[in-house]
């Protein structure tokens, strides 16, 4: 019995502290090009699979795309990727996502998501604070199928919308998370 609560430990800490500078290693390689090509890439994707995703990005302020976040945890957890914001046709800036979660999961996965920026003062929030925080700042919603049917021009009425999609692999479990989007300074 010991044994085994060292070996859960033993990776616990390995993938709280390995996975970050792994996932770190990996989003450094990615060029601004790649990301550019990456970033417009995702968003075809969610625009085809969720027609009011596509509907909604004309009326947002700013879009922040991240292209490719992969996630690994054993109780511990981090969830790491690179991507960019959009304002219309221009790129406002390259920014990362790092989420820390704990609590009973295992497993590994990866997956996009893409953030809809409603108002100025969102995307202000981006630009002047030290990075976003979910759950900090300006109210995000998560948009699944089921509320994308519901969203129309009137009903729009909170600052930022996100639609995660692309699931890959297999994270089974409760946890809890905190996401920080950072802008990255090249």
């Amino acid at each position: 019995m010991m044994n085994l609560r060292r070996t859960v430990l033993a990776t616990a800490l390995a993938v709280t502290f390995i996975a970050p500078v792994a996932f770190a290693d990996h989003a450094v390689a990615a060029s601004a090009a790649d990301l550019d090509r990456d970033s417009s890439q995702a968003l075809q994707t969610l625009y085809r699979t969720n027609p009011t995703a596509e509907v909604l990005s004309h009326h947002a302020r700013a879009v922040l795309i991240f292209p490719n976040i992969v996630k690994a945890g054993l109780v511990f957890g981090a969830a790491y990727g690179e991507g960019e914001m959009r304002q219309g046709a221009k790129i406002d800036g390259y920014y990362n996502s790092f989420t820390g979660s704990w609590g009973l999961q295992a497993g590994a996965q990866s997956y996009s998501y893409v953030v809809f920026l409603m108002s100025r003062s969102a995307v202000r929030y981006i630009h002047h604070s030290e990075g976003l925080e979910i759950g900090v700042g300006p109210t995000v919603v998560i948009v699944d199928q089921g509320a994308a049917k519901n969203l129309s021009s009137s009903t729009l009425k909170d600052d930022a919308y996100a639609f995660i999609f692309g699931q890959q692999g297999l994270m089974a479990g409760v946890s809890i998370e905190g996401t920080k989007i950072s802008r990255i300074h090249r």
